[in-house]
């Protein structure tokens, strides 16, 4: 299994599939990553040496904000939002949805399991 930017990605698996293991990497920059270090797409990660590894590791360092740098880059964006206190700040601060989608269903992933209070009772038609 090589190692490749601090992550080990699957050797059985062909190079673009691969490289998406990395976070920040998708299939199509992992093509691109292909195609620009001239690596054959159907090969294996397995079969990587060790100076292949390395050309691909600076060669990503050098053109992609990827895993820690990128992880730090998203959470500081969330960080500036919620010190100037805008709307979308305030909104991730509750833990609310932020890019405008109703709340009063369909907001799980957001808000959470439901909370039941206890003695509220449905009004009846």
């Amino acid at each position: 299994m090589p190692r490749l930017l601090g992550v080990d990605i699957p050797g059985n698996k062909q190079l673009p599939y691969a490289f998406t293991y990395i976070f920040g990497i998708g299939r199509s920059v992992a093509r691109q990553i292909c195609e620009g270090l001239s690596l054959d797409a159907a090969r294996k990660a397995h079969t990587l040496t060790d100076e292949e590894l390395a050309r691909i590791a600076a060669y990503v360092e050098k053109n992609y904000v990827v895993e820690g740098n990128l992880r730090r880059q998203r959470t500081q964006n969330v960080n500036r939002l919620r010190d100037i206190k805008c709307f979308r700040g305030l909104r991730h601060r509750a833990g609310l949805p932020v890019r405008g989608q109703r709340t009063r269903t369909n907001a799980r992933t957001r808000k959470g399991p439901r909370k039941t209070i206890a003695g509220k009772k449905k009004v009846a038609k």
